[in-house]
């Protein structure tokens, strides 16, 4: 199985509350599956991490940053990507506090676009109580750490 690096972000607004996109696949090899995860995605060919979590926030928000800081968790997990591949995920994440809740879908990809139906910024407390599938499964405690340590 190939690992895969990705960078992923934990995106807070001014009321602390942390953004999350709702992924529903409708065809293909992830069909059926609903969740809500966080902004991110694989870091490309020559790329830090740094530099693929200035992409990706700009990419999928509309956020841009000259840098999102040092990373403040890394998880791995082993998932199946659109295309069907298999892979071990090697996610760090990075936390970047947003001024508003306005994104922009700009520069989506036509995937994006597909699957990536809503946005919705949660408070902890909304995380510790939705029957909602959220990945990470400790986002909640993940932004916590986070927090005491910045």
């Amino acid at each position: 199985m190939r690992r895969r690096l990705s960078a992923r972000l934990l995106i807070l607004d001014p009321k602390g509350r942390v953004l999350l996109f709702r992924f529903v696949y409708t065809r293909g090899p992830l069909a059926g599956r609903d969740f809500w995860g966080t902004v991110g995605g694989g870091v490309e060919e020559g790329e830090t991490l740094a530099e693929a979590a200035v992409r990706e926030l700009d990419e999928e928000t509309g956020l841009q940053r000259a840098d999102v800081g040092p990373e403040v968790a890394r998880r791995e997990v082993a998932l199946q990507l659109p295309d069907g591949e298999h892979v071990l995920q090697d996610e760090r994440f990075f936390l970047v506090r947003a001024d508003g809740e306005e994104l922009s879908r700009a520069r989506w990809t036509e995937l994006e676009r597909e699957v990536m139906v809503e946005y919705r910024w949660w408070s902890m407390d909304e995380l510790s109580q939705t029957q909602a599938i959220i990945w990470p499964t400790n986002l909640r405690e993940m932004v916590e750490a986070a927090l005491c340590n910045a």
